[in-house]
């Protein structure tokens, strides 16, 4: 067997480990990360929580002054766990549209439009489901004309209005999370021996900054 067949070989072999990872990786955040726990502390009984459902459109940023991690996509659909009482929801409006014609090289080949940040604050129930409810932009244009004049409402199970976003003031409700952490908890998070390999790797991509996800990536499946 020659030097070129077994650089071949290795090769392959480490694309697919890598490959192996990246599923893992997708499968993890596909199981565990459509439900987010938006305080710290100890989980609660899906009876003692509420549930906001944000469209792939929708990123939220953060939740009563606590910042969440980012995903390994941007445009997932997500539900968001929140504790009853009053909740302030930091979020963002995002839509992305292929553009037409010819693409220069190194030119983006979409166009990104999005808000500035925008925010709502939901008096939750426990037990209930609440989703966000907008006008979706059938265009670019109308998409950018939506972007300059943002409005959204979140709904109930029924469809009743229960509150209506406006462009966030920078002011977090940071205060409200330790007073409203559920009963238990400790406030703290998992150690390093408790998450495990996969939730390392996760911890670990949720605080790469996007050059360092691109360099791992190219890296990964070169």
């Amino acid at each position: 067997m020659s030097i070129y067949h077994v650089l071949v070989f290795f090769k392959k072999v480490r694309f697919s480990a890598m490959a192996l990872v990246a599923m893992v990786l997708l499968a993890g955040c596909s199981s565990t990360m459509s439900n987010v726990q938006t305080w710290e502390g100890d989980a609660v009984d899906s009876s003692q929580a509420a549930v906001l459902e944000s469209p792939g459109e929708i990123r939220v940023q953060q939740v009563n002054g606590r910042k969440l991690g980012n995903f390994l996509m941007d445009d997932l659909a997500l539900n968001y766990e929140l504790l009853p009482g009053e909740n302030q929801v930091v979020f963002t409006y995002k839509t992305i549209w292929a553009k037409s014609g010819v693409v220069r090289n190194g030119e983006s080949k979409v166009h990104v439009v999005e808000t500035a940040p925008q925010a709502v604050m939901i008096n939750a129930q426990a037990g209930d489901t609440y989703r966000f409810s907008f006008e979706s932009p059938a265009n670019k244009s109308d998409a950018e004309a939506f972007a300059n004049n943002f409005t959204a409402d979140v709904v109930d199970g029924s469809g009743n209005v229960v509150a209506t976003a406006s462009a966030w003031d920078g002011q977090p409700a940071g205060t409200r999370t330790a007073a409203r952490a559920p009963v238990g908890s400790g406030g703290e998070g998992e150690s390093a021996d408790s998450m495990g390999t996969l939730g390392e790797l996760k911890s670990l991509w949720g605080q790469a900054n996007e050059e360092e996800r691109r360099a791992f990536l190219r890296w990964a499946f070169e």
